[in-house]
């Protein structure tokens, strides 16, 4: 059974805006939730993370004032707003959770989601 399950990934044109939702299960229930993309010939690196009370929030320098994170507990869902696209955000999109900790190395992350693609054309 997955733990995580993305979805809201697609083609976006440059400025614009796309939403991606990550439905978790209840393993992960308490834990810190991230998104990682990792584009072509790149390493994987994280884009935003949040606490299970959504107090404490991180976000790459790379996507800051463009990218939220937030979550509903109600909902088990984590979501990922990216707003102004650009070509470089294209990659594939990971949503990930980590059971004990903050890292934001991928290798401390617990679960990771199967990815969804996010292509932004110039």
């Amino acid at each position: 059974q997955a733990q995580l399950v993305e979805s809201g990934g697609g083609l976006a044109q440059a400025g614009g805006s796309l939403r991606l939702s990550c439905v978790a299960s209840a393993r992960t229930y308490g834990a810190y939730h991230g998104w990682f993309r990792q584009a072509p010939g790149k390493d994987r690196e994280i884009v935003a993370a949040i606490t299970w009370s959504g107090s404490d929030i991180f976000v790459s320098d790379s996507v800051k004032g463009r990218f939220t994170i937030s979550r509903s507990n109600a909902k088990d869902t984590v979501y990922l707003q990216m707003n102004d696209l650009k070509p470089d955000d294209t990659a594939i999109y990971y949503c990930t959770a980590q059971l004990a900790g903050r890292s934001h190395t991928p290798t401390a992350w617990t679960y990771w989601g199967q990815g969804t693609r996010v292509t932004v054309s110039s």
